[in-house]
This record gives C-alpha cells, structure tokens and sequence, in this order.
C-alpha cells in the first residue's frame, strides 16, 4: 500500500480486519473486503456462511457452494468467511436468511447500502 494512502476503515470506524484467506476472498483477492469503483457490486460485507444463506444465495442465482475449479474457486461451506455483495446481504435479511456478520471485517462503503442496525443485528457471537 503507498505510504499516502489511509488503511481501509470498518463499519465501526477501525481499520479494516481481515474477513478471510482460506478461502481466499474480497473483490481483489487480498483477503479484505475492501472495495473500488471496479466494485460495482460492493463486495464489502464479511459474512459467515450458513447452509441456509448458501441454499438461499444458488435459489436467487449466485451459486456459492459449487467448486468451479476452472475459477480457482473451491465452493464455499458453513463456516466459511467470504466478503458479499452488501445489497446480496441486504436482500437475504429482508428474506429472513441473513448470515452472521464479522463488523470489523466490514468496509465502512457497506453502510452506503445496509444500515449499521442491520449489520449489528448479524453481528458475529453477539449475545442474546
């Protein structure tokens, strides 16, 4: 990273952690779900997967759990972390499957689309 640029920042204000390098994710494949103006889908949501997120995800037509070796891409499972496109998240809440979240994997550009109550909600070993 040049030396003139700011680390990334998370919905919470943080520098932006690690979401996940086995599997390896984020929109430039540098394990972050960091995000540009190639972004366009803004990948910047750092969810845990679940059986039912994934079923639901293949349903609405972005098969994730489908290895597609010729992508390099070994097909997620439950437990895996993996950076979502952040109106793809805001979706599966409005349905009722949302994943857990991980709030300080999650670029700050997520609030543009999700509300940080939602994301909260999701929050990853939240109690109650």
């Amino acid at each position: 990273m040049p030396v003139d640029m700011l680390p990334s920042r998370n919905v919470l204000g943080g520098v932006l952690a690690p979401c996940s390098n086995a599997p390896l994710t984020g929109f430039f494949r540098n394990g972050c779900c960091d995000t540009g103006p190639a972004d366009r889908g803004s990948h910047t949501v750092c969810a845990v997967m679940t059986a039912e997120f994934l079923a639901y995800s293949k349903y609405v037509g972005n098969d994730l759990s489908t290895p597609r070796p010729e992508f390099g891409f070994a097909g997620l499972k439950p437990g895996d972390r993996w950076c979502l496109c952040a109106g793809r998240f805001l979706q599966a809440h409005d349905e009722g499957c949302a994943p857990e979240v991980r709030l300080e994997a999650t670029h700050e550009a997520a609030l543009e689309i999700v509300p940080l109550a939602v994301l909260k909600a999701h929050a990853a070993g939240r109690s109650g």
